[in-house]
C-alpha cells in the first residue's frame, strides 16, 4: 500500500483530526499544522486596540467564560488590557505556549461570528507578535484565566475618541443602528450584544473592574467562605478579591490579577465609595429615531442600594471584638489556632464585617 493510500486509509477509519494536529500539547491543547490554520484564517489581522480587544473576548467566550472584565488603561503612548474571566483557565504549562503561532483548545470547535473564524491558534500569536508585552497573568484549570495586554500605541494605534459612548437608535421594525466612532467601548458593546445568550461583559478603568469584581465575589461567596479563606488562590479569580482583609491586602490580591490600583483606592473600594464597571448589556439604552432616550436608572449610585454606613463609636466596636474572639475561642483549639488574636471590624456596603486573623499556635510541630 503506497503513502497516499495509507493516508486515505487512515483518514476513512478514523477521520482527519489527526491529519490536521501537528502537536498534542496536553491539557486539551494541540498546534495545528500551517493548512489547517491558513484554512482558518481571520477576516482581520491585528492592527489597532480595538483589534485587540475583540480577540481578547473571543478567547475568553469560546473558553465557556459566562462573565469576562475588561480593564482599559492608557498611560502615555502606552494602551494596557486586563482580561479577567471565570472560564476554563489554562493549565501553566501553557502559559507561554498559547502565545505561539497555531496553538488551540479548539480543535474541532472553531467558532463563526460577526469578525470571521475564531479559533485556528493565530489570535494571541498575533497579539503578542504586535504587542509589548502579552501574557498570562494568573490561569488555573477550572478557575479561569486573567491576561495582559501592553502596547505601544505609535505602533499598534487606536481611534483617537476613546471617550464617546456608542448610542442605540431604533430603526424600523425591531432593527437598532449602532452610532459613534468604532473604538474600544462601542467594540465591547457589540461584541456583548452579539456575545449576551453565552456571556457578560463588564468595561472600566483597572479599579473600576477591581470594584466589579469585588462585587461579584461578595454576591457569589458567602461570609463565611470570605472570612475563612486561608488560600484565595485556590478559588475562581474572579471572586478572590471578596475575601481581601484590608486595603494593603486588597490591592495585592488585585496586582495578583493583573489589576495595579493604590491602597488608597482599595480602601475606597471597600466602603462602596468607587462604582463598578457596568455590565454592558445593562447599561444600553435605545433610543427612539425622533430624539434621545432617558438613561436608565436614574442618577442613583449602584452602591446606594447596599445600604447604610455608620460610624459605630469605639467602645461599640470593641465589644463587637471581645464577643467575636470569645466565640472563636470556643473552636479555635479544635483547629490549633491560636485564640491570642485581634479581630478587626469595617463597615461596608451596608454591613459590618468582622475579620479575625488565623495563626497557628506555636505548640504545633
Amino acid at each position: 500500500m503506497d503513502g497516499d493510500s495509507l493516508i486515505g486509509f487512515v483518514e476513512r477509519v478514523s477521520g482527519d483530526a489527526h491529519l490536521r494536529v501537528e502537536e498534542d500539547l496536553g491539557g486539551g491543547f494541540v498546534r495545528l499544522r500551517t493548512s489547517e490554520a491558513e484554512r482558518r484564517q481571520a477576516v482581520q489581522d491585528i492592527r489597532s486596540s480595538e483589534d485587540i480587544v475583540i480577540e481578547l473576548l473571543r478567547n475568553a467566550r469560546d473558553a465557556h467564560a459566562s462573565q469576562i472584565f475588561v480593564a482599559s488603561s492608557k498611560e502615555g503612548d502606552a494602551r494596557s488590557f486586563t482580561v479577567v474571566d471565570d472560564g476554563d483557565g489554562i493549565p501553566p504549562s501553557m502559559h507561554r505556549r498559547v502565545f505561539d503561532s497555531r496553538v488551540t483548545s479548539k480543535l474541532d470547535t472553531s467558532h463563526l461570528d460577526k469578525w470571521g473564524i475564531h479559533g485556528r491558534g493565530m489570535a494571541l500569536f498575533s497579539i503578542s507578535e504586535n504587542a509589548e508585552r502579552a501574557f498570562v497573568q494568573d490561569s488555573l484549570p477550572g478557575l479561569g484565566t486573567s491576561i495582559r495586554v501592553v502596547t505601544d500605541l505609535k505602533k499598534v494605534g487606536e481611534r483617537k475618541d476613546q471617550s464617546t459612548l456608542p448610542r442605540f437608535i431604533k430603526g424600523e421594525g425591531s432593527e437598532v443602528a449602532v452610532r459613534g466612532p468604532r473604538n474600544i467601548a462601542r467594540c465591547c458593546f457589540e461584541f456583548a450584544i452579539e456575545a449576551r445568550n453565552s456571556c457578560r461583559v463588564r468595561l472600566g478603568s483597572p479599579t473600576e473592574v477591581a470594584a466589579a469584581l469585588y462585587e461579584h465575589g461578595c454576591a457569589s461567596l458567602s461570609e463565611l467562605d470570605r472570612m475563612f479563606c486561608a488560600d484565595p488562590s485556590k478559588l475562581p479569580l474572579a471572586k478572590r478579591l471578596a475575601t481581601a482583609q484590608d486595603p494593603a491586602d486588597f490591592a495585592s490580591l488585585a496586582a495578583g490579577l493583573g489589576l495595579d490600583i493604590s491602597p488608597r483606592s482599595a480602601r475606597r473600594i471597600l466602603d462602596g465609595d468607587i462604582d463598578p464597571a457596568p455590565d454592558l448589556l445593562e447599561a444600553v439604552v435605545i433610543e427612539p429615531a425622533d430624539g434621545p432616550a432617558k438613561p436608565k436608572g436614574g442618577s442613583r449610585r449602584p452602591h446606594a442600594a447596599c445600604g447604610p454606613s455608620p460610624s459605630f463609636d469605639r467602645a461599640d466596636v470593641d465589644s463587637l471584638k471581645r464577643s467575636t474572639l470569645r466565640a472563636f475561642a470556643g473552636f479555635a483549639d479544635k483547629y490549633y489556632l491560636s485564640d491570642d488574636v485581634e479581630p478587626s471590624v469595617r463597615i461596608e456596603r451596608g454591613r459590618v464585617v468582622v475579620s479575625v486573623p488565623l495563626v497557628v499556635r506555636d505548640d504545633v510541630p
